[in-house]
């Protein structure tokens, strides 16, 4: 496997935007190596045509992508002497590297195979109730103690107050994240984990106990994704993590597509 040839990694990713949405958005975002987390080196099938790529960020996190099994050795091989943090990407993918190198089983904060659903933004579904978004910057400290929940109900490893306002000023910084406001206040957020211009990866959604079963999530998203559809994107994509969520999501439109496996280990691995 080679490293780092941008247009042909690109252009393999592109092929499957949905199921590379981690890896192509943080290339997009921020590039190979630099000092970012997200930045990224890549490992790519050097015959043509390509049809594999192994993408590592800089934070170790371990995004496969490929259209055949035979490649996981070679990913494993690549892998191996380094250390890393997790893997994010289709189950199919993620769980047969995981086993190549030992590591099914082992200690981690989060580790979840989780339906996919893909949405066409000409299908997306708006639900009736209140219209307002507004950027989290209008209330960070708000936005902060929410993040700072969601990492804590879904037992992330990123549970502190700092991690938690580090991630709500990226997303100021990159005006990735929304508030829905009723009577002035936040009700509820949604954001992007990821945007490219043609589709957009929802995440850090959540509402607090004391509104939830209200709709506002499914409100606040579907007022997000309508923003990103006048913005000219055509998809979204998201991952639910409960039943509770699928709930949530499929009646704006959407459609399952597969099975992504999020993991995020206790500690850093050594391979």
């Amino acid at each position: 496997m080679g490293r780092n040839d941008r247009n042909g990694i690109e252009r393999l990713l592109a092929t499957q935007p949905a199921s590379a949405m981690f890896p192509l958005g943080n290339l997009v975002a921020h590039g190979f190596g630099g000092d970012h987390p997200h930045g990224m080196t890549f490992w790519a099938d050097e015959r043509p045509p390509r049809a594999a790529i192994l993408g590592l960020s800089n934070s170790g996190g371990v995004m496969p992508f490929w259209t055949d099994q035979a490649y996981v050795k070679a990913a494993a091989d690549v892998l191996r002497g380094g250390s890393i943090s997790g893997f994010a990407g289709p189950t199919s993918m993620v769980r047969p590297l995981m086993a190549a190198l030992d590591l099914l089983g082992h200690a981690a904060s989060l580790d979840a195979d989780e339906p996919q659903f893909l949405l066409d933004l000409e299908d997306l579904h708006l639900p009736e109730g209140p219209s307002t978004l507004a950027s989290i910057s209008v209330d960070r400290e708000t936005a902060i103690s929410w993040r700072h929940a969601y990492n804590n109900e879904l037992h992330l490893p990123t549970d502190d107050q700092s991690a938690a306002a580090a991630s709500v000023d990226r997303w100021i910084a990159a005006d990735s994240h929304r508030f829905l406001m009723i009577d002035g206040r936040p009700a509820a957020m949604t954001g992007f984990n990821a945007q490219l211009p043609d589709i957009v990866q929802i995440g850090g959604v959540y509402t607090p106990l004391e509104t939830r079963g209200r709709g506002l999530a499914r409100r606040a998203v579907a007022l997000h994704l309508d923003e990103a559809r006048e913005g000219g994107a055509r998809q979204a994509t998201l991952f639910a993590a409960s039943d509770a969520a699928v709930a949530c999501y499929t009646p704006l439109g959407f459609q399952r597509i597969g099975e992504f496996a999020l993991v995020f280990f206790d500690d850093e691995v050594a391979l």
